[in-house]
């Protein structure tokens, strides 16, 4: 028995550990540990609902946009607004721009380095991979400049981008040709992205921290040459994205099959719904509301049902309540895998983990008999050799890691129905873009989803001021440690089980993490109810700074 430690886990947002016990070359215990706070829903205090939108998009760099949308949207429910059909439009616009950013950025940059090795491409055939980039249906580039390009890399001894991976652990199975053809599309990924925030900007006036949401509807009035303009951009990210991410992801899946065998996790989904139709109801969203239990049977969401527990977290006490009566306090003791290990809160629903994120989306809309997403799921359980409806197949961590790539083809694809849809809206004569409240007292939460998972902004308003304000980020639910029963979070429960060849490259268990597209800059919030004035932010679980 061993100790295998990861801290700290690089390619993703904020500061995380994963430290895991292994037996036999297995995980056979594990503890995931947040290393940072800090208290956004004691900055909004006493601001107005539409300060708060603004600044809680700060929470994260990657994801503003769903926080300022959701943020909005509990301030509408609080104001009773009902926004109009054009905000509407421009809202999911600009949302599906962030999720196209932030999907492209994570399959290619983030976790694409745990199964692509650029310098195992250097003794590649450009001719051999031309006839692979045929086979596998994706693109081809210009792979005799790029292997030029990574030779000057090695030679200088300055890898950049590629250095301080594990390409040396021999569990890379990639060809290099395959491997020449995938850093290709990883060059290729970091101008679409920029690409997607591109269309962030052109909508939101900027990216990030855009500035066109706001509680009622948005600030954004399209004209003929920024409609133009947004067509174009719309337009090339749809072509790259579907000619390119799912024939990737089968290519890796192909060389990569063990990565069924590990990673299920608690085996219990949660999505709150994102992109609106004209109902504006959760349950009837492009990629719908829903909550899966460990049959995957489903039931509508029930803001009754999540708690927050923080026993094993650092913050005095050991509740479990709901989130406005959880007013904790921080309480940094030590870094203790036995009592308290992690600055991150445990939610709980119906007193139990859950997982979100985009493999829950995908599975939830699935049984919400969305027709695209069901098409597309079962032609990659097809193409994984599994049946169709089999979602077993897909419960783990080359499942979760794959099926993201269908929401991002579907996204791409909404984009151009909405842009459309914008375009007419507007040729039609509507000039209707935001709704003023009737009234400026009221509770509202907004449920919604950020690209890495279900996101939560709830908040209590009074004359027009917040008078509370709560926040349940998405990587809070999949990063939850042990709760009160004794059931680990998420993420605990897809290590464990994983093969672990070298302890202190366990390259298996960072394809797991990377699988949840992790983010713990934005995990961990804190409410200081005593005083309401003053917050501290630690930048290590080994001290207070």
């Amino acid at each position: 028995m061993a100790r295998s430690i990861i801290d700290p886990i690089t390619r993703i947002e904020g500061h995380l550990r994963a430290e895991m016990e292994v037996t036999d070359g297995v995980v056979t215990d594990a503890w995931v540990s947040g290393g940072c706070f800090r208290g956004m829903e004691l900055v909004v205090r006493d601001r107005t609902p539409e300060d708060a939108a603004f600044i809680v998009q700060r929470i994260c760099g990657v994801c503003p946009v769903s926080h300022m949308h959701a943020s909005s949207i509990a301030a509408e429910k609080a104001y009773g607004i009902s926004i109009p059909n054009n905000a509407r439009i421009i809202r999911n616009l600009i949302e599906g721009s962030q999720f196209l950013h932030s999907h492209i950025l994570w399959f290619y940059n983030l976790a694409g380095l745990d199964y692509v090795n650029p310098l195992n491409a250097l003794s590649a055939d450009p001719v051999a991979a031309y006839d692979l980039a045929t086979e596998l249906g994706t693109p081809s580039a210009d792979f005799v400049g790029l292997q030029d390009r990574l030779k000057k890399f090695a030679e200088n001894g300055q890898l950049s981008i590629f250095s301080g991976n594990w390409f040396d652990t021999g569990e890379y199975n990639l060809t290099p040709e395959a491997d020449l053809v995938l850093t290709a599309h990883y060059l290729e990924a970091l101008q679409m992205q920029a690409k997607a925030s591109e269309i962030a900007g052109l909508l939101g006036g900027k990216m990030p921290h855009i500035m066109t949401i706001i509680p009622g509807g948005t600030a954004f009035v399209p004209t003929a040459e920024k409609l133009d303009d947004l067509k174009g951009l719309v337009d090339e990210l749809y072509t790259w994205v579907a000619n390119t991410m799912i024939p990737d992801t089968l290519a890796v899946a192909k060389f990569y099959p063990e990565a069924t065998t590990f990673g299920k996790g608690c085996g219990r989904y949660g999505a709150w719904g994102v992109f609106e139709r004209p109902s504006m109801e959760m349950n009837d969203r492009y990629l719908p509301a829903g909550v899966l239990d460990d049959q995957l049977n489903l039931s509508d969401v029930d803001e009754s049902k999540i708690t927050e527990y923080v026993g094993h977290s650092w913050y005095e006490g050991d509740a479990d309540l709901p989130p406005f009566e959880q007013g904790v306090k921080p309480a940094f003791t030590e870094y203790n895998v036995d009592d308290r290990y992690t600055w991150n809160k445990c939610p709980r629903y119906d007193g139990k983990p859950l997982e979100t994120g985009g493999f829950a989306r995908l599975l939830v809309a699935y049984k919400r008999n969305v027709p695209f997403v069901v098409e597309h799921i079962d032609s990659m359980l097809v193409a994984l050799g599994a049946q169709k409806g089999d979602l077993s197949a897909l419960q783990n961590t080359l499942g979760r890691t794959g099926a993201r790539q269908i929401e991002t083809l579907y996204v791409a694809t909404l984009m151009k129905e909405w842009v459309n849809e914008l375009c007419e809206a507007v040729q039609g004569g509507d000039s209707s873009y935001f709704e003023s409240p009737s009234r400026i007292d009221g509770e509202g939460t907004g449920f919604w989803e950020a690209p890495r998972g279900a996101l939560y902004h709830s908040e209590k308003v009074k004359d027009g001021k917040i008078t509370d304000y709560q926040i349940i980020i998405p990587s809070t639910w999949n990063l939850a440690p042990h709760d009160p029963d004794g059931n680990y979070g998420p993420m605990e429960q897809a290590l464990i089980g994983v093969p672990v060849a070298d302890i202190e490259k366990p390259i298996n268990a960072l394809r797991t993490v990377h699988s949840f597209d992790p983010c713990t800059a934005c995990a961990v919030h804190i409410v200081e109810p005593k005083t309401g004035k003053s917050f501290e932010t630690v930048t290590s679980p080994w001290g207070v700074k």
